[in-house]
């Protein structure tokens, strides 16, 4: 690790190192269930013919120099060295799903990967039709991993194509056209200074949030060393059709301001659950989330984040945010709690929150070092409830091979949050992973259960509405 420097080595990027740092070390992982037994020989000749096998970062070993900056090394790749294979179920319990997020759970606050080898590994679970795709977050973050994941499989519709690569939401059309009337220009100002107004907010919650603001002590809250308990997983399944439904009921609604009031009012009945009578109405719950910061919204073509020139390379290239959720123990008006998420989410995207962080983040990295930085994020987590994120996947069904995949989830390793959730599309469906600290939160499917409620009566109120 304390090797000589070598002229091909490459750095890290700030936010790589910042994920080598043992307070915010972060492997993300993907498990893909297949409709067949899994054959491991052609997995495994995929996979070495796949355009992973070519890339820098998975070719390549991370190492540190006589100064202990870390680099990247490239080296030659065993690819027997990188799967794990068990043909053994990996669980007592009666069903894949369970057994595999079982699984995953222990994983995620296992020792992490080797660093003998570069920071990936393929888990292949025959007794349950599972893969399970482990990579370190130095090498990515989720939109460039899940752009290498896609590149790697075919279509089941058409096995020689690569999948479809949707993105967020389309964009809206600006009233007006190509006006510039006073009133263009008093509408574009005004625009500005909120933008700079909801930016210092931002600003001064992210100083306090780093210093000594902290959430209130709930039912689900973490804290220091929290990351370092065990872990239980449990999914919560939607139909984006159901999500679409909702989403139209409130006018300007998008996808991710449907899960933000699902979240919010899953959260409420948890805690409606957890600790009855016991919290104050309108008490805030910060979540963290990260906001990818490419030019182009969604996942990207792999070759375009191959390009050193582009406004979407490859790597970790994602702001933060703080997003409240509110507890509201009253439910008679379910889209009540879509539309306060799409007031908060509305005055984020008016603001340079996520860009700010970044920037921060980077300034702190690079002249303070990773230690600063890694303990800035540290409290930031510390302080909050939750970790959020929500990565649009495929729209069509996928094949590994000629093995058709049935789901697409993900997860990553222990944070101090006792809740993180982590939710992705595929064909229809998006599934949100719900790791929680089993010692605080010991249902989790329980709350799983919430949030599915959540929404279903969310789609019956956004139904009525439009039979009025």
């Amino acid at each position: 690790m304390g090797s000589p420097g070598n002229e091909t080595d490459e750095p890290l990027t700030p936010a790589g190192r910042l994920f080598l740092r043992p307070e915010m070390n972060q492997v993300i992982h993907c498990a893909m269930g297949l409709k067949h037994p899994i054959d491991v020989e052609s997995v495994k000749s995929q996979a070495r013919s796949s355009v992973m096998l070519t890339h820098p970062r998975f070719c390549s070993l991370m190492v540190r120099d006589t100064t202990g900056r870390e680099r990247w090394r490239r080296t030659h790749i065993d690819l027997d060295s990188h799967f794990i294979v068990l043909d053994r179920p990996v669980s007592t319990l009666n069903d894949d799903e369970s057994a595999v997020n079982q699984y995953l759970a222990d994983m995620s606050t296992s020792s992490g990967l080797s660093y003998d080898k570069p920071l990936w590994e393929i888990h292949l679970l025959l007794a349950h039709k599972c893969v399970i795709f482990r990579v370190h977050h130095a090498l990515g973050d989720g939109v460039s991993l899940m752009s290498m994941l896609l590149a790697c499989c075919r279509r089941e519709d058409d096995v020689n194509a690569l999948p479809r690569i949707g993105s967020v939401g389309s964009r809206r059309n600006s009233e007006g056209g190509n006006r510039r009337g006073s009133w263009q220009w008093m509408k574009l100002l005004w625009g500005f200074l909120m933008m700079g107004w909801f930016t210092l907010v931002s600003v001064v919650e992210f100083v306090l949030r780093g210093l000594w603001v902290r959430d209130k002590e709930t039912a689900i809250s973490g804290g220091a060393g929290v990351e370092l308990w065990p872990r239980m997983l449990a999914t919560a399944s939607f139909w984006l059709e159901d999500m679409k439904v909702v989403k139209k009921a409130v006018p300007g609604a998008t996808i991710n301001d449907v899960l933000f009031g699902v979240i919010s009012s899953g959260l409420s009945r948890y805690l409606d659950h957890r600790s009855p009578n016991a919290l104050q109405e309108g008490l805030r719950l910060t979540g963290v989330a990260m906001v990818n910061l490419r030019a182009q919204s969604g996942l990207q073509d792999l070759s375009d984040l191959m390009k050193d020139n582009s406004g979407s390379r490859w790597g970790n290239k994602f702001g933060m945010m703080l997003l409240p959720v509110y507890y509201h123990k009253s439910r008679s008006d379910p889209l009540q709690y879509l539309k306060r998420a799409k007031v908060m989410i509305d005055q984020k995207k008016h603001s340079l929150e996520a860009h700010f962080s970044y920037k921060i983040g980077y300034f702190v990295m690079t002249y303070l070092g990773s230690k600063a930085a890694g303990f800035l994020n540290y409290q930031i987590v510390c302080n909050t409830s939750f970790t959020i994120s929500n990565i649009v996947g495929p729209q069509e069904n996928l094949v590994v091979g000629v093995n058709p995949v049935t789901y697409m989830r993900v997860n990553s390793s222990t944070l101090p949050h006792a809740l993180t959730m982590h939710m992705v599309s595929y064909a229809g469906r998006a599934d949100m992973q719900i790791l929680v600290a089993k010692n605080i939160i010991p249902d989790p499917e329980f709350l799983a259960k919430c949030f599915e409620e959540a929404l279903l009566e969310m789609k019956e109120a956004a139904v009525a509405a439009n039979k009025i």
